[in-house]
């Protein structure tokens, strides 16, 4: 599956993938492999939990996290999801070997 991206400077992040887009702050991170295939990766993961219920779990696993860290930054690093794309987001094959349900290895 080939992203569509959409420019948005204002982004509170440096980039979000939102299906079927990725978002960016500007075209110059297009040419970004890493950050590419990390939100490639989360374009994965909401296609197979068919979108919706993958933005559910991803917000409740972050709210888990922000009371048991106390923290924002730890809550978002340890979101399943955020674990299975940081931890291969450097592989640029991953993506055509990824088991389904990968993120699960990650709880």
């Amino acid at each position: 599956m080939r992203p569509w991206f959409i420019i948005v400077p204002k982004i509170p992040a440096n980039a979000m993938a939102l299906f079927p887009f990725i978002l960016l702050k500007n075209k110059g991170q297009k040419a970004d492999p890493v950050l590419i295939n990390h939100e490639r990766i989360h374009l994965r993961q909401q296609l197979e939990l068919l979108v919706f219920p993958f933005y559910l779990l991803y917000l409740f696993n972050y709210l888990v996290n922000l009371i048991r860290y106390k923290n924002h930054y730890l809550a978002y690093f340890n979101i399943v999801f955020e674990k299975e794309a940081y931890a291969c987001d450097h592989k640029p094959l991953y993506l055509r070997n990824r088991p389904f349900f990968a993120w699960l290895k990650y709880c």
